[in-house]
């Protein structure tokens, strides 16, 4: 096919035109694959739902970076593409990916407009996928269309699948495009992200997926509904997670100290569901609210100061925390608000914070402090 080599410092990616039904034939579409636990199975769509049945068949991945798609956005797209008269359809290039490495032969008298191969197997889609979704529909209804339809494409190759994973969350990653859990599901395959980052989005991960987790299938990473109840936000608790790792100056995301952190919170998440009984989980209640998880994170993270050594930590932890089995009424949710005053959601977590810490008697330890000791460390 005939390209434009593009140089922009170190990178080379190309510009080709596509006919509209080649194109069709050389893309895969693909989202993101989130864990059924818990998940209601969804109906599968009507035989005259033909964009329900598109998308109930996209393939799903662990490893995709791209979002679910959505069917209100294919058929608007759909639409326009129906209504747009002299406007062009498709303006803006479909952005392309392959891990092969093209060949390009330069055609005289130019050094960057030659042919360029095509892949042996279809190529990724890093931006585009509910444009070319409608385009799909819209040559099933208008077929004489197919041969005059010009698709303008960007063509990125011999690259490994981060990179497209990294382009895909820099052009999506306005708060109206891709929301922050998906963003935190990319973490770890982005170079901007620090080791922080990609620690908290670690232990995070470690907390949804770990069987002895008491938080597992309990966060709500991508939405969809679930026969679950979520509990929290990944956000939020990614948030708290990386408090605690840039208070400590982490600079390191290897496996070990993943572990060492999942195992602080787990441990003392499971000693704060023996504390609380019935309320744990109780829908009635505001023991596994966002608010209250969020300081309780705090009181471990406080705790794990004074009291780091893993072995019999359980068991120690679970003996510390008995106290608020006196302060189970207190997190029922009737009332709960007025016996926790404040001003709003940030100050209801700080003074949750220092109430449970006062409770089983630890000292809690500001984000200043924090940061002061480890300097003077």
């Amino acid at each position: 096919m005939l390209a434009t080599r593009v140089s922009q410092k170190e990178g080379v990616f190309y510009s080709v035109v596509y006919p509209a039904e080649d194109l069709l034939r050389r893309v895969r579409f693909t989202s993101r694959f989130e864990a059924e636990e818990g998940r209601i199975a969804g109906a599968a769509p009507g035989e005259a739902d033909e964009v329900g049945r598109f998308i109930h068949n996209v393939e799903k991945q662990e490893d995709a970076f791209q979002r679910p798609m959505a069917k209100a956005k294919v058929a608007a797209i759909r639409n326009f593409y129906e209504t747009c008269g002299p406007q062009p359809m498709i303006p803006g290039s479909v952005l392309l990916y392959t891990s092969k490495q093209l060949p390009f032969a330069p055609v005289a008298p130019w050094d960057h407009v030659g042919n360029l191969d095509e892949p042996s197997d279809r190529f990724l889609i890093i931006d585009g996928q509910h444009r070319l979704a409608a385009l799909h529909f819209h040559l099933l209804k208008h077929p004489e269309e197919a041969k005059h339809i010009r698709v303008p494409c960007m063509v990125f190759d011999g690259r490994n699948e981060n990179f497209a994973a990294e382009m895909f969350v820099l052009i999506n990653s306005t708060g109206t495009r891709i929301n922050k859990s998906h963003l935190i599901d990319l973490y770890e395959r982005v170079s901007f992200a620090g080791p922080a980052r990609k620690l908290a989005a670690r232990v995070v991960d470690r907390l949804y997926t770990s069987g002895d987790s008491p938080l597992r299938y309990r966060i709500n990473r991508l939405g969809g509904r679930s026969g679950k109840e979520k509990w929290i936000l990944q956000a939020e608790l990614f948030n708290e997670v990386l408090r605690w790792v840039e208070a400590d100056g982490a600079d390191s995301a290897a496996a070990p100290e993943v572990e060492r952190r999942y195992a602080v919170i787990r441990n003392f998440l499971k000693a704060a569901a023996s504390a609380f009984g019935e309320v744990w989980g109780d829908s009635n209640a505001m023991a596994t609210k966002p608010v209250t998880l969020k300081a309780l994170i705090r009181v471990a993270v406080d705790l794990v100061r004074s009291d780091a050594d893993p072995k019999g930590r359980l068991e120690r932890w679970t003996a510390r925390l008995a106290p608020l089995i006196e302060r189970q009424r207190d997190f029922r949710a009737e009332g709960f608000y007025e016996r926790f005053a404040a001003k709003g959601q940030v100050e209801r977590v700080q003074r949750l914070h220092r109430e449970i810490a006062a409770a089983i008697g630890v000292k809690p330890v500001g984000r200043k402090a924090k940061q002061a000791a480890a300097e003077e460390g």
